[in-house]
């Protein structure tokens, strides 16, 4: 009989496998809702810069900037839009749909040290850029220490 060591990282990948497959189930089930419109939300990545701004960077390729809403009330940024299946192509001809149609919305609660009076926003091949600028008395500031002696 052989000795095998125990490796708890298989054990995580095992389970997250099945995991997995167990979700993955459940959207393919949906699938006929991605033809009429279900809901989705792209996916987004947010980050604090070297010019002291946070960045929101959002996923939403396929669509014109005019289909594009972005909104600042309140300390909260919100983000909608529809992304529309083409009209080309007839749903008898369809042979498989994987990317998501539809409206989305996403709103985020922005930090109380962001200036909404100078938020920016760029849409470039796909992508949809958010600066959000933090105001002066927000960055942070050194102090000297001084030798008492």
């Amino acid at each position: 009989m052989a000795l095998v060591r125990w490796d708890p990282f298989r054990e995580l990948t095992s389970i997250q496998d099945r995991m997995n497959r167990l979700f993955g189930d459940v959207y393919r089930r949906g699938d006929e809702d991605l033809l009429t419109g279900g809901a989705w939300a792209p996916p987004v990545d947010i980050y604090e810069n070297d010019q002291h701004e946070l960045v929101l960077k959002a996923e939403i390729p396929g669509m014109k900037r005019e289909e594009i809403q972005l909104t600042v009330d309140n300390d909260t940024l919100t983000l909608r839009g529809e992304k529309k299946l083409e009209q080309e192509v007839t749903d008898e001809r369809t042979h498989r749909v994987e990317r998501s149609y539809g409206a989305f919305s996403r709103t985020f609660s922005l930090p109380a040290r962001v200036d909404t009076a100078k938020v920016s926003a760029e849409y470039k091949n796909g992508v949809l850029t958010v600066k959000l600028p933090l105001r002066e008395e927000a960055k942070p500031k050194q102090i000297d220490v001084k030798i008492a002696g």
